[in-house]
């Protein structure tokens, strides 16, 4: 059915995302909070498609990507589109949607639960249909399959006043999947614009509920309020973990790493952007996948990073990326794990 319990184990079945119908959303308060937090005008041009070459050539880096997940014995599944021109709404707002090519944003499998999270930006409330029929296959197998609890997303819910700390604002659960990364029974979180600390109490306390009292949830607070967790942490083994320095230092790392085997990843390698357009950082070159404890999937450019993992033990598998920046999405990002195992 599924089953993941941290980030490194072995890689048996994973969704890989596609890039069908991706759409840069309506704008509103979300969106210019939580993309575009740093930013006093969302440029006029950011909305709708992306020329037809994007779309192209991530399609042909995806079916690669997954060629050679297959390659090592990965079983892949894709999720079905969605039109996202379509209108969605909750009776509060209304708005187009976004994509469906990071399945890592919207879902995080925790044992044999399927836990579709609390989305931060309104167009993607209901992105997770993609990956229904999946769901029910593996819902049938045995698994259980949960949603926490749809947020209104409220404009009261952003703030852009102080941009010194999060955009999204606390008093209804809110949390991206990728705010959260698994290290057998503790759970990493990131306080960011994409996760306030009423989601990480909802997560800590379904998780105790159904797993037991010895799962924790660990806030990483006050460390970078972006976005997602996995361009800063990255487990990469048993107490093992890949951190951002330029983020994270001895002083400011969560007592619950401090034990850990700290491998500094070194200045990445700043990957293409679209002109006139609102990238990703470069530090989305650390947005690497586990296949194992002993080899991980890197964005190909990123050849510092390969050689300090090699240090430590760790041979990877360069991959083709050539929009990750403009989608905000690299290996890590546009997969995500249903099954790992011994």
């Amino acid at each position: 059915m599924v089953n993941v319990n941290n980030e490194w184990g072995k890689l048996k079945e994973v969704i890989v995302g596609t890039v069908d119908n991706a759409n840069m959303p309506t704008h509103g308060k979300d969106l210019h909070c939580i993309n575009y937090a740093t930013d006093d005008s969302i440029p006029k041009n950011e909305l709708g498609f992306w020329d037809q070459k994007v779309y192209d050539e991530t399609y042909e880096d995806l079916e690669n990507l997954s060629n050679l997940l297959t390659d090592v014995g990965v079983k892949v599944y894709r999720p079905s589109p969605i039109d996202t021109t379509k209108t969605i709404s909750n009776g509060h707002w209304e708005t187009s949607q976004y994509y469906t090519f990071c399945p890592r944003d919207t879902v995080t499998v925790i044992g044999n639960n399927i836990i579709e999270s609390a989305m931060s930006l309104r167009s993607r409330q209901y992105e997770t249909d993609c990956f229904k029929d999946i769901f029910i296959e593996k819902m049938e197998q045995g698994a259980n399959w949960v949603a926490a609890p749809k947020p209104r997303l409220l404009d009261s819910m952003y703030q852009r006043e102080d941009l010194s700390i999060p955009t999204l604002l606390d008093g209804e659960p809110v949390f991206d999947a990728a705010n959260v990364i698994k290290h057998n029974n503790d759970l990493l979180y990131l306080v960011s614009n994409t996760g306030n600390k009423t989601g990480a109490e909802w997560l800590e306390r379904y998780c105790k509920e159904n797993f037991g009292e010895e799962y924790n949830v660990n806030l990483a607070e006050n460390v970078y309020a972006y976005i997602h967790i996995d361009t800063t942490f990255v487990f990469v083994g048993e107490g093992k973990v890949l951190l951002n320095p330029t983020r994270v230092n001895e002083f400011i790392i969560p007592e619950f790493l401090k034990p850990f085997d700290k491998i500094w990843a070194p200045e990445p390698y700043p990957t293409q952007v679209l002109d006139n357009w609102c990238p990703a950082s470069p530090w989305l070159g650390m947005n690497i996948l586990p296949i194992n404890d002993k080899l991980i999937m890197v964005e190909e450019h990123q050849t510092l990073l390969m050689k300090e993992l090699k240090r430590f033990g760790i041979d990877t598998i360069p991959v083709r990326m050539r929009h990750a920046r403009t989608f905000s999405g690299g290996p890590h990002c546009v997969t995500l794990d249903v099954v790992r195992g011994e």
